[in-house]
Formats: structure tokens, C-alpha cells, sequence
């Protein structure tokens, strides 16, 4: 490895210490598909709602 490579190198673990991983390292195609969590978001807002934005 050269000086360079050493450099840049340290670079990017700094950085990745500072801001974690920018990239995924897989993009959501590659990815086994989730089911859809709608159903708990939904139940989750809906009981958390405040009274004043019932719409009933």
C-alpha cells in the first residue's frame, strides 16, 4: 500500500467516523422486498392523533 493509498484510506475513516455510511452498501433492488409496514404506521397515528385533528 502505498503512501497514498494509506492517505486516502485514513480519509475515508475519518469521514466515515464523522458522518457514518453516506451509500448504502446495497441499493433497494438488490434487497429482499419488505412487506409494507403501513398498516402498524397507520395504527400508530391513529392512536397518538391528538383530539383536535379527529375527524369526526
Amino acid at each position: 500500500m502505498t503512501e497514498q493509498d494509506k492517505t486516502a484510506s485514513e480519509r475515508r475513516r475519518r469521514l466515515a467516523e464523522i458522518f457514518g455510511d453516506v451509500l448504502p452498501e446495497t441499493t433497494s433492488d438488490e434487497r429482499p422486498e419488505r412487506p409494507p409496514a403501513s398498516n402498524e404506521t397507520e395504527r400508530w397515528y391513529r392512536e397518538n392523533r391528538p383530539p383536535h385533528h379527529d375527524g369526526r
